[in-house]
């Protein structure tokens, strides 16, 4: 067995450290606190009569030099380019990170929603041309089409969501003549309040509230429903026995909101003018016959044929947004109710953005 590490000083010279033995991890024992007990100065050290060094003995040889700014010398060449590698090594560490400053942290998070936004809406854009080809799909193939499905989306979508959007639209209605009523009497104008009305009625709130509450209603469950399917990997079995998961859940979907919308916002439309008409009748005492009436004289067809071209264009946006983010759920149930928040976002927000383009093109083209 090689001796243990050890040491004797040589003043004589000027102050030499001869280390003997095995300067390795297992034989070094005491060794480094031996060397913090040296006082004087130590010039240089001697390591000829080393056995043998690893890492470690070499680190302590080192640390030790470099301490007493001492000359090392005797060494093997293998030893010495041990030495040499933890010499190289021992360069010191800068752990102080400065913090960034406010603007630029406020940059950096308005930057990375800027990268999330531009990354979502290429994902629904690939999704929409997914969505196309299934629709190619099953209209060359009529025999991939899912009745059942449409008809029990139509239920869903159109048929439980009558008694809510009818009671928002008559709400809703009530209070656009209520506060029309009020601003319009300033100026001796109460009977253009029908106008407000019938024209606001028609051309955007009736369309555009119930595209929000369908959001909030078919938007969510259409995430939910596809993100718990996507988690229990029911999408994979689909695949894996030949059906086509965009054209059995995702094209049944989209043709219910598409087909649907149209027909719950002119029933929003409708329920809106009576609630608008009630209210009319009872605080401004206009008969529900001149409300009609007037009705039909102030608001053009176009504001009707408006809100009846916007109407399906909402509908494919909400199912779209909820199809997509329902397909992305990945790992676990959290990711559900993340991704069915992200679809209701999404959509109202889309939904909003194009009755703005709708607006400023049916202007251009003269239906104002």
């Amino acid at each position: 067995m090689s001796a243990m590490a050890d040491f004797t000083q040589d003043g004589a010279d000027g102050g030499t450290l001869r280390f003997t033995g095995n300067l390795s991890l297992q034989r070094l024992g005491t060794l480094p606190q031996r060397l913090e007990r040296i006082n004087g100065t130590v010039a240089h050290v001697d390591l000829s009569a080393v056995e043998r060094i690893d890492t470690v003995g070499a680190w302590v040889v080192h640390r030790f030099a470099a301490s007493h700014q001492a000359a090392i010398a005797g060494l093997s060449p293998d030893g010495q380019h041990l030495l040499d590698q933890v010499v190289a090594a021992d360069v010191p560490v800068e752990h102080r990170v400065s913090p960034p400053s406010p603007l630029a942290r406020v940059l950096g998070e308005v930057g990375d929603a800027v990268a999330v936004a531009l990354n979502t809406l290429l994902g629904l854009l690939g999704f929409l041309g997914a969505t196309t080809l299934a629709f190619g799909a099953v209209i060359r193939h009529p025999s991939r089409f899912r009745f059942n499905a449409v008809v029990q989306r139509f239920e869903v979508v159109g048929v439980s969501a009558l008694g809510i959007i009818g009671l928002m639209s008559l709400l809703i209605g009530m209070v656009i003549a209520q506060q029309g009523a009020v601003q319009l009497r300033q100026f001796g104008a109460e009977v253009f309040t029908i106008n407000l009305v019938g024209r606001l009625t028609l051309r955007e709130m009736g369309v555009l509230m119930t595209a929000i509450m369908v959001a909030g209603r078919s938007g969510s469950a259409f995430a939910a429903q596809l993100g718990t399917m996507k988690l229990t990997e029911e999408i994979d079995a689909m695949r894996t026995i030949g059906v086509s998961p965009m054209e059995a859940l995702v094209v049944p979907r989209t043709l219910a909101s598409i087909v649907l919308m149209p027909l719950l916002g002119f029933y929003s439309s409708m329920i809106a003018l009576i609630g608008g008409g009630v209210l009319v009748w009872t605080t401004l005492g206009v008969p529900p016959v001149t409300f009609i009436q007037r009705i039909r004289e102030v608001v053009p067809i176009t504001d009707l044929y408006i809100g009846l071209i916007k109407a399906p264009v909402f509908g494919a946006i909400i199912a779209i947004a909820g199809c997509f983010q329902g397909m992305q759920v990945e790992s676990d149930a959290e990711q559900v109710g993340s991704r069915t928040t992200s679809a209701v976002v999404q959509a109202i927000f889309l939904v909003i953005v194009l009755d703005a383009f709708f607006a400023v093109f049916f202007t251009w083209i003269g239906w104002d």
